[in-house]
């Protein structure tokens, strides 16, 4: 590996820039997810000649390095049901893999106008709703626990397979409202689901070699510092902070889908 190299071939003002977006989606993924919404942009336009393969696949490895961490220090603050915690996780896999599959079949444009109705119904809800995910608000049986979420693991896994911006906060926004969980603790169990999913997606890039490496590492540094100091803040400051960010990452994708349906298209 030669470092060096990387800041020649790609000017180290790209790379810089690369390092500190890195560190912001690293910072907000860890939070209430997102963190893709701004890793791919970044890699997408300061490397436009690279093919998305390979741009995909550098921005999982980076991601993946990142929400480790995270997953890893809410597990040592948050409780888990680990059974349903498994459950959720496998279906989330299977479904992202389905997902993958059928993306080749159907023109995601056709979905991109209904994604965002639910995206601006889901923030005008969260923002309306003052104290959504301020305390957990239902004491579910684990049998109905189960039931719903598996559906949120087999939903928002295929999307997350499909096309996946903002998988993280549509996670977050499940286990909050159909599973009354607290902001925190559905951060908390969505960083482990999204490490699973992440892994299958990554085998398979890697696979491939759609990979820039020593990008990858350098990235991975970053985000994985982001994700750190994201998941003290989100633990430390609790459920408000959560759901501030979480309101800003929907809003941010909510522009993003209007982009590409009312401006890019």
């Amino acid at each position: 590996m030669n470092f060096l190299n990387l800041f020649i071939d790609y000017g180290i003002i790209t790379i810089i820039l690369l390092i500190v977006l890195s560190f912001v989606a690293g910072f907000i993924d860890a939070v209430v997810g997102g963190g893709g919404l701004i890793q791919i942009p970044a890699l997408l336009i300061s490397l436009p000649k690279t093919p998305l393969p390979t741009i995909l696949g550098t921005n999982k490895i980076a991601a993946l390095a990142g929400t480790s961490i995270s997953a890893v220090q809410y597990a040592k603050r948050i409780k888990f049901n680990y059974k349903l915690l498994l459950a959720i996780s496998i279906c989330a896999v299977l479904t992202s893999f389905l997902g993958a599959k059928v993306v080749s079949l159907i023109n995601v444009n056709t979905l991109k106008p209904v994604i965002l109705v639910v995206l601006i119904a889901i923030a005008i809800y969260t923002f309306l709703k003052k104290d959504l995910g301020a305390v957990q608000t239902k004491n579910l049986s684990f049998h109905k626990q189960l039931i719903y979420g598996v559906l949120i693991g087999l939903i928002v896994g295929f999307y997350d397979g499909f096309f996946g911006p903002g998988t993280g906060s549509f996670f977050v926004l499940g286990f909050v409202v159909i599973l009354g969980f607290e902001f925190v603790q559905a951060s908390a169990y969505s960083k482990v689901i999204n490490c699973m999913t992440n892994i299958s997606a990554l085998i398979v890039f890697i696979r491939q070699g759609n990979y820039l490496l020593e990008l990858a590492i350098i990235m991975s540094v970053s985000n994985i510092t982001g994700n750190f100091i994201g998941t003290r803040l989100a633990l430390k400051k609790g459920n408000t902070f959560v759901r501030t960010i979480f309101l800003v990452i929907v809003t941010l994708m909510i522009l993003r889908y209007g982009y590409d349906i009312f401006i890019k298209n």
